[in-house]
């Protein structure tokens, strides 16, 4: 018996054999080296024998933990317990409307709704029905329950109406593979209250009651949008390779077929999409790899026009623009990284780009600016610092200088969100954190005043004082000091406490605190909760991201098994009480961590986890493997870079090592990351005695299943098997 058996014996024996994969060698060879893959014929994805196998792991995954049933009933309860299941989103103004979503208890999808504004010049929001229910005079413009109806997954993907009001557009995808299909639907534009037709009686195009099934444009991605007139639509489609590369204009009322292609971009490298200015002065178009982009802009005035590009792409040259009006002139507010590594705001004129270039923010090392938003009367900025994101403003009617906006706990998140409207006086803000629920205010710009509008029911009896958050610094092996967050009960003293270390660390992403209702399920249970901001995120500014990619990745890894070790070292917690979870790119992070560290975890939860990264990435036929390149470097054409990746990947490189109990969990459909990847993972650390389990959504995708109560039983199912790891259960 191997090391890993004894670890799988002494921790939670499976009620049933777990499946085998057959051993079916195939030859891998690059740069002179060969790997025998012995399970890639699990790809076939319509096979039947590959079918089977991944119904007998779910088989299996059902039988080792039939014996988690109640607990998961009783964690679905308590999550379902403390939200206010019929509730009201904060209305959006935009025109003349107030938009937005509520929810129904019983329901799974969110309803669209909007209701008139009753005075065109007060902006104050109106107040919520503690009900939940709608405001008065509301129409309902999309119910997705109505829409899901006979579909075991629903995701949608564009929603927008024109800007008098009078059209609607929405996507739907009813498989989870991210093409989504757009129709368009005639509104009431009065307020009387009454809503639309229903949804069978009436789709695309406007001007025919019974749209032929044609009319309906397939295969979109996400982000379709009506023009400044309505009389357009203007949407992105995607290549083989799941990359959205194309830009087509939609004239309403007329057959798909005759959509007009307005940009193509053939660089397999560059994803592209378009928007719409807020001042609706502009049809952007923005196309970018890992490491460059481009915008290009037409007047809104002449929707069948040229557009023209901003600023000519240069490799390693990122920027993203905004339409401002400065001292009564169109002006594009660029924000960029030539030669500023942590990103600079300048302005230029919109008739002429490439012209003077006027500084506005300057280029600071370690604060990172991330976006700007402009309106008529000021300017919001958002940014990071010392692993935090920020919020400035600055008024365009004196004082030019962007104020930040203060807040009194540790640690938090901050964002402007739902800010549709050029001439609104305010700014809509996000806040949350670890303790406190997600808030929405309304920051009055020419006073300085918040008014918060909403903070997020937690019923049950929730207190933000029971609990406690914190931030500490491991240090990694080459002495760099990585921020960790924690929370958890105030009356627990996180002594060898049960303990989960979440970590992502790629594409510049930064896993900022925020509240999390069933979180609270573990944190009533004594653990604590904490975010390993490892390189490759975000969380530190451009640079941290630059040493945590490519051929620095390793750090990522050795970063988080440093916070882990820390959390040992402190007391905090102890290997056969600590577990681990990231996804996606995240489950890349579980996976190598796995063959790093087995023993300094108890458990680990890899969710839709890229852990074959290297046959994936040497496969340019693959959904997303070019544009991918920039973040990893492409092993196909470099040894070195082939060698590197070799060196991590977690499926290559399982060995006869003491794992811990590892969760896998994956969707049939994901298009990111294909469900082979956990699967091959999960036959290779089979071979090796390792206690793993594999559960794939046979109808998800990427973000898993759809449905509010679907996805609380999915996180209530990971919950439990934590606790068992834990022996909680």
């Amino acid at each position: 018996m191997n090391a890993a058996d004894t670890r799988a014996e002494a921790s939670a024996p499976l009620s049933k054999t777990p499946p085998v994969a057959a051993r079916k060698p195939i030859e891998r060879t690059h740069h002179g080296d060969t790997f025998v893959d012995q399970y890639e014929w699990l790809r076939e994805k319509e096979s039947p024998e590959v079918v089977a196998h991944l119904e007998a792991e779910n088989a299996h995954t059902d039988a080792a933990t039939a014996h988690l049933a109640e607990l998961r009933e009783q964690l679905f309860q308590e999550i379902k317990g403390r939200v206010k299941e019929t509730d009201l989103g904060v209305p959006v103004r935009e025109g003349d409307w107030w938009y937005y979503s509520r929810t129904v208890e019983g329901q799974q999808y969110a309803i669209h709704c909007r209701a008139p504004i009753a005075d065109p010049q007060d902006w104050s929001t109106p107040q919520l029905p503690e009900d939940g229910s709608g405001l008065p005079d509301e129409q309902v413009l999309l119910d997705s329950n109505a829409e899901a109806e006979g579909s075991e997954f629903f995701a949608l993907g564009s929603f927008d109406v024109s800007a008098d009001g009078t059209l609607m557009l929405w996507g739907v995808d009813r498989v989870g593979d991210e093409r989504y299909a757009v129709r368009v639907r005639p509104l009431a534009n009065d307020d009387s209250g009454d809503s639309h037709p229903d949804p069978a009686e009436i789709d695309a195009p406007i001007d025919t009651p019974a749209p032929p099934p044609e009319e309906t444009i397939e295969g979109t991605a996400p982000g379709a949008f009506f023009d400044a007139t309505g009389r357009y639509i203007f949407y992105t489609t995607v290549d083989d390779a799941w990359r959205p590369d194309t830009v087509w204009r939609h004239e309403v009322g007329t057959p798909a077929s005759e959509d007009v292609k307005v940009f193509h971009e053939p660089d397999e490298r560059y994803w592209v999409g378009a928007g719409l200015t807020r001042s609706r002065r502009y049809i952007v178009i923005e196309l970018g790899s890992k490491i460059t982009s481009e915008a290009h802009i037409l007047d809104a005035d002449d929707p069948t026009g040229e557009f023209r590009v901003v600023w000519p792409r240069r490799e390693g040259v990122e920027y993203s623009i905004e339409h401002a009006v400065l001292g009564g002139e169109d002006r594009l507010l660029v924000l960029h990284n030539d030669g500023a590594l942590d990103f600079e705001l300048a302005d230029v004129a919109a008739s002429d780009p490439l012209g003077e270039r006027r500084v506005l923010v300057p280029h600071r090392p370690g604060i990172r600016l991330e976006d700007v938003d402009a309106f008529a009367s000021h300017l919001v900025l958002e940014y990071r610092r010392e692993a935090l994101p920020r919020l400035a403003v600055a008024r365009l009617d004196g004082d030019p200088a962007f104020t930040e906006l203060e807040f009194d706990e540790e640690l938090f998140a901050v964002g402007a969100t739902g800010n549709p409207e050029w001439e609104q006086p305010t700014v809509r803000i996000g806040y949350t954190s670890f303790v406190t629920p997600s808030t929405v205010s309304d920051y009055t710009v020419a006073t300085g005043d918040v008014r918060v509008l909403k903070q997020q029911p937690v019923q049950g009896g929730y207190d933000p004082a029971d609990y406690v958050q914190r931030r500490e610094w491991a240090t990694a092996e080459d002495g760099t000091r990585v921020p960790i967050s924690l929370v958890h009960r105030r009356d627990v003293t996180p002594e060898n406490a049960p303990t989960l270390l979440y970590g992502y660390g790629s594409y510049e992403h930064s896993i900022d605190p925020g509240f999390s209702i069933a979180r609270v399920s573990l944190l009533d249970r004594g653990v604590v909760f904490a975010v390993a901001h490892v390189r490759g995120g975000g969380e530190m500014g451009r640079d941290w991201y630059e040493h945590g990619k490519t051929l620095t990745k390793r750090n990522t890894f050795t970063d988080f098994v440093a916070c882990a070790q820390h959390l040992v070292d402190t007391g905090v917690t102890s290997p056969e009480k600590l577990i681990a979870e990231g996804g996606s790119a995240g489950g890349l992070l579980m996976g190598a961590v796995a063959n790093l560290a087995p023993t300094l975890f108890a458990g680990i939860l890899a969710a839709v986890p890229f852990v074959d990264p290297l046959t994936s990435i040497l496969d340019p036929e693959l959904p997303l493997t070019v544009v991918e390149w920039d973040e990893w470097g492409n092993p196909l054409g470099d040894p070195q870079v082939y060698a590197y990746m070799k060196s991590y990947a977690p499926y290559e490189n399982v060995t006869d090592a003491a794992y811990p109990r590892i969760l896998a969990v994956t969707s049939f459909n994901d298009t990111r990351v294909l469900y082979v990847e956990p699967a091959k993972w999960v036959a290779r650390l089979r071979e090796v005695g390792a206690p793993v389990l594999l559960k794939i959504e046979m109808e998800a995708g990427h973000g898993g299943v759809s449905g509010r109560y679907k996805a609380w039983q999915e996180r209530a199912w990971e919950l439990a098997w934590m606790l068992d790891v834990w022996g909680l259960a």
